[in-house]
Parts: structure tokens; C-alpha cells; sequence
């Protein structure tokens, strides 16, 4: 590989990670949302003796939310739980081969296989637009459905982001290996 063919990688890694830097950011605010209502809801019922159900299916629609959309950010800055007995020890080449191996043949994979086997399920909602199944819940269950495909999108575009960083590290050993933070 040449250095503009480096440069290309280097700059499709950098947007696949702007990009999920985004999501994570802009995705952590329904945390706080999430709070809000939930305290809103603890209010209600106990001090009001009232309570709407698509209130309480909202903390439920945050919550998958934020922990889909969030899988990619968490992923592009290494607060995924790993078994670090081995890896930790080992030098950054190793670490670099360890992490290009396991996007290549775990992540990817499992992405690709979650979007294929998620594919009817999520027709399936559409085709019927998917309602709560409670009397006066939210009637988009099958929006949140959606968001399993996008979930595994942004982990792919993460994974190969790690990948090529892994693999422009061992060809030139000059950049952060993607398991580093910062990227």
C-alpha cells in the first residue's frame, strides 16, 4: 500500500468514528431523559395515584435506544468488557493482531448475522406498523424495532474503522491501534 492509499483508510476511519462519536454523544442525552421521566412517572404514581402507560414504554423505548445506538460509541472507546488475562500483557503489535482477528472474524460476523436474522421481524412490524400491545402505549413499536439493523450498522462501520486502524498500525506501526482511545 502506498501512502495515499493510507491516507483513504486513515480518513474512512476517522469519519466512521466521527460518526459514532456523534450517535454516542448526541444518544447520551436520553439518558437524561430517561431519568426525568422515570422520576416523573415515580411522581405520579405515588404522590397522584396516576400513571400512563406509554409514559412508562417511553423509559423502556430510551433505554433499547440508548443501548443500541450506543453499542458502536461504547465499542469505538474500549468500554466493552474483554478478558483482559491475556491481552493486556501483550505488545501493542500483538494487541493490534488480537483486535484486527477479532473484528474480522467476531464482530462482523455476529453484526451481519444479527441484521439478516432481525430482517422478517422487522417486516413483519412494518408491514403491520406494529402497536403496544397495552391499551394506551406507544404505538411505534415498530421504529424501535428498527433501530436492531442500525445498531448493527454503526457496529460494522466501527468494526472495519478497527479493523483498517489495526491494519495501517502493523503496516506502519505509526498510528493508535483502534482498542486505544482517542481514535
Amino acid at each position: 500500500m502506498n501512502a495515499s492509499d493510507h491516507r483513504g483508510l486513515a480518513r474512512l476511519t476517522h469519519w466512521a468514528n466521527q460518526l459514532n462519536e456523534g450517535v454516542g454523544q448526541a444518544i447520551s442525552w436520553l439518558t437524561l431523559g430517561m431519568v426525568v421521566v422515570t422520576f416523573t412517572v415515580v411522581v405520579l404514581r405515588y404522590l397522584f395515584n396516576m400513571g400512563w402507560i406509554a409514559m412508562q414504554e417511553s423509559v423502556i423505548y430510551m433505554h433499547a435506544t440508548v443501548f443500541m445506538l450506543g453499542a458502536a460509541y461504547t465499542l469505538k472507546n474500549a468500554g466493552h468488557v474483554r478478558v483482559d488475562l491475556i491481552y493486556r500483557s501483550r505488545s501493542k503489535r500483538t494487541q493490534a493482531w488480537i483486535d484486527l482477528w477479532g473484528s474480522l472474524l467476531l464482530l462482523l460476523p455476529v453484526c451481519l448475522f444479527i441484521t439478516w436474522i432481525s430482517w422478517e421481524y422487522i417486516a413483519a412490524s412494518w408491514s403491520v406498523k406494529e402497536t403496544s400491545q397495552e391499551a394506551g402505549g406507544i404505538p411505534g413499536v415498530y421504529l424501535l424495532k428498527t433501530v436492531i439493523p442500525v445498531m448493527a450498522s454503526l457496529l460494522v462501520l466501527q468494526g472495519l474503522s478497527q479493523f483498517l486502524t489495526n491494519l495501517l498500525y502493523l503496516l506502519d506501526g505509526e498510528t493508535e491501534t483502534a482498542g486505544q482511545e482517542g481514535n
